[in-house]
């Protein structure tokens, strides 16, 4: 037994360990999980989430950490997110990223979790939305969500956050490829990563000519992504992109485009949890008598999938 409003509490009153426990009974999908979201639903909404996507290897979890720094010089409380991918052996993540956020391990205003994405296309964990949601309650001011790097189809973090920001490295082709796997699209910020490297310009000129091209970004009022030249490493340009984040999030605010993609978020939310409550009762009737029956009328031609599909859902 899990006593949740004490867990809560103590999560909100900045404690790491209930913090984990209430991320642990999410990721689980623990039978106190409905019990734990109507706990942290009136201490949720006002966290910044910043998503951070783009090919392995650009340099994601040292932007990352910068902006852990430089977020905490400024006094706010800081949560992250990393979704490693999973492990073949244990179905768990690798923890490669908190491994190299090490220099934050001791700091009370940070919050480091990784989940597993375990198997989940995307490059997010499936109870992402709701560990963003015990992070929220729990008082951080900015979450980070860290995304898999699996390339083209890492395009579900917009989804999520308020702000998303595409990291792009000299010498990988990656303004082209950006431009193949519509990355640019979903891109608030563009951050060309190892400024330093030669290249850094001719893929900061690919990006602008890219986005020259036209899109949504194009559209009346709509906020045009600029692109920002960072050394991680060197915490180089780290503070002109926090401006430039808060710029979007002043923009989001005067537009009404981040209720906006609240609502669209909570609805994307609710129809994963009914969809996964479906395939639960689906999985109950599985090879119950009443879908052999319909298996029988189809194959018989008195009846057609379709009409079977929708007597099945009925009866759910």
């Amino acid at each position: 037994m899990v006593d949740i409003p004490d867990l809560v509490a103590r999560a909100r009153d900045g404690e790491a360990r209930a913090v984990a426990r209430l991320i642990s009974l999410v990721e689980d999908a623990s039978p106190a999980l409905r019990e734990v979201a109507a706990a942290l639903a009136p201490h949720t909404g006002s966290a910044q989430v910043i998503g951070l996507t783009g090919s392995p290897g650009v340099g994601k979890s040292t932007t990352t950490t910068a902006l852990v720094r430089a977020y905490r010089e400024r006094g706010l409380r800081v949560g992250v997110l990393a979704v490693d991918p999973s492990s073949p052996f244990s179905g768990g993540a690798l923890l490669g990223d908190r491994v190299r956020m090490q220099g934050h391990a001791g700091d009370a205003g940070v919050y480091i979790r990784s989940m597993a994405s375990r198997g989940h296309l995307g490059g997010l964990a499936w109870a992402t939305p709701q560990a963003l949601r015990v992070l929220d309650a729990a008082g951080c001011d900015v979450v980070l969500v860290e995304t898999v790097g699996v390339g083209q189809s890492e395009l579900e973090v917009a989804s999520l956050a308020d702000t998303t920001l595409v990291l792009l490295a000299p010498g990988m082709g990656d303004g082209i490829q950006a431009a193949k796997a519509g990355i640019l699209e979903v891109a608030d910020v563009l951050v060309v990563n190892k400024a330093d490297r030669d290249g850094a310009d001719q893929t900061v000129r690919d990006l602008r000519y890219t986005l020259s091209l036209g899109g949504r970004h194009d559209l009346p009022g709509a906020w045009r992504p600029p692109i920002r030249r960072t050394v991680a490493a060197s915490d180089t340009g780290i503070d002109e992109l926090v401006e430039t984040i808060g710029e979007h999030r002043a923009w989001l605010g005067s537009s009404g485009e981040g209720h906006r993609r609240r609502v669209v978020r909570a609805a994307r939310e609710i129809e994963a949890i009914a969809l996964a409550g479906l395939r639960e009762r689906m999985g109950d009737i599985r090879g119950s008598a009443a879908l052999s029956t319909l298996a029988e009328q189809v194959v018989a031609g008195e009846i057609d999938p379709f009409r079977s599909a929708t007597l099945l859902l009925d009866q759910l």
